[in-house]
């Protein structure tokens, strides 16, 4: 009987690991030097030049003054 909570609770804990992850990874591939999106195939084949980049839009210049 102890068993039982221990598989349902690590069963729950390996679902929402998996849930996390597959929605943080939206990626895409850009050029380095323009920062321009490029179809993924560049990078998958490690195209020199190009990069793998999040999905996160907070990339913000710094203002210098």
């Amino acid at each position: 009987m102890r068993k039982t909570p221990v598989t349902v609770l690590a069963a729950a804990v390996m679902v929402a690991t998996l849930g996390l992850t597959g929605c943080g990874s939206k990626r895409h591939c850009e050029h380095d030097a323009t920062d321009t999106r490029v179809a993924n195939s560049y990078c998958e084949k490690n195209t020199p030049g190009y990069e793998w980049e999040s999905g996160s839009k907070s990339k913000k210049k710094k203002k210098r003054r």
